[in-house]
């Protein structure tokens, strides 16, 4: 049955309605600093499968889990490590993601029948009272069907989810705009599973060396109707990304180059969509690019190449993604 979906300012009065709703069972989407994510109530084993149905996301993909305080988590969470405590004094609220055993509050239907769980503290006024209000944890996968690009807008998530859901509360473009770095606390030493817009570097000067595990790629992921494709990051990689677009302009495709403001220009008459002045900016804008390319009906995203330091490493690690390695 198709829903009147409501987009509502986030004032005061429309965050305890969609705390309310919550508490009912259904399903509200709300920006946190990160993405737009559609939450449900994560100990409602019903609510949550219906979060799946509505983006369209295979089972076996567990979700994260949002508290509003540190203390929380000890709710969510079977142990807290003490690594993991320090992650957490140091850097939450944040991007950042930690992994634990679920505690026996967490249905399955999070996890995916698995034993741990994926936690966070989003670092945004209006995620954190929608949850204080709401009185638990809930979940909060980006919210988008699972073929779109993550939303960082109120009108990407009416694009998709317009009817499914109960409520969108407008609170602006989302911060940073890419996922959280997810970490498993429970390994030694403890394992970056997805970068994102907390960086290896911080985490590192908190708790020490961390290994970094590839996020394995599942299916469900975002496929940008655009192909995508990038370059490698070296002096002069301008040149590269000229002749692509150049050799795919003569096959009739039509490309679009992403690319840092400062780097406009030397791409001359070429379409562009400029991402911003440095990564934290490139990173913000990214999916918001993407689902710009596809509004266009551009058939070809060509993204420059960042060095691997820093947010630049959560940016390939994004850019290998959605382009499926085709690196240039």
């Amino acid at each position: 049955m198709k829903i009147n979906t409501k987009v509502l300012p986030a004032t005061d009065d429309n965050i305890a309605t969609c705390a309310a709703a919550l508490r009912d069972g259904k399903l509200v989407a709300f920006p946190t600093e990160t993405v737009y994510a559609l939450g449900a109530v994560a100990t409602d084993a019903a609510a949550v499968t219906d979060v799946f149905d509505v983006k369209n996301r295979p089972h076996d993909r567990p979700l994260i889990v949002a508290v509003a305080d540190k203390a929380d988590i000890r709710s969510v969470a079977k142990s807290v490590p003490q690594k993991a405590q320090r992650l957490i004094d140091e850097l939450m609220p944040g991007a950042l993601t930690l992994l634990f055993d679920r505690a026996d509050c967490i249905p399955d239907a999070v996890t995916s029948g698995g034993e741990s769980v994926a936690v966070r503290i989003p670092d945004n006024r209006i995620a954190l009272r929608l949850i204080e209000l709401t009185g638990a944890p809930v979940v909060v996968p980006s919210a988008n069907t699972s073929e779109k690009p993550s939303p960082t807008l109120a009108e990407h998530v009416r694009a998709d989810l317009d009817g499914k859901i109960e409520y969108i509360l407008d609170g602006g473009q989302s911060e940073i705009g890419i996922e959280s770095t997810i970490v498993d606390v429970r390994t030694e030493p403890p394992a970056i599973l997805r970068v994102g817009g907390v960086t290896k570097e911080q985490i590192e000067s908190v708790i020490g060396p961390v290994r970094l595990a590839r996020e394995r790629s599942k299916s469900g992921a975002f496929i940008p109707t655009a192909e995508v494709m990038f370059s490698a990051f070296y002096p002069n990689m301008e040149q590269t990304v000229c002749k692509k677009y150049d050799e795919l302009a003569e096959l009739g495709r039509t490309p679009v180059i992403l690319c840092l403001d400062g780097n406009r220009d030397k791409y001359g008459e070429r379409k562009t969509f400029t991402v911003g002045g440095d990564y934290r900016e490139y990173a913000h804008n990214l999916f918001a690019a993407l689902r710009r390319a596809d509004a266009e009906h551009y058939d070809t995203v060509i993204a420059e190449g960042v060095d691997t330091t820093g947010l630049g490493l959560s940016l390939v690690e994004r850019l290998i993604k959605l382009s499926g390695g085709m690196i240039i």
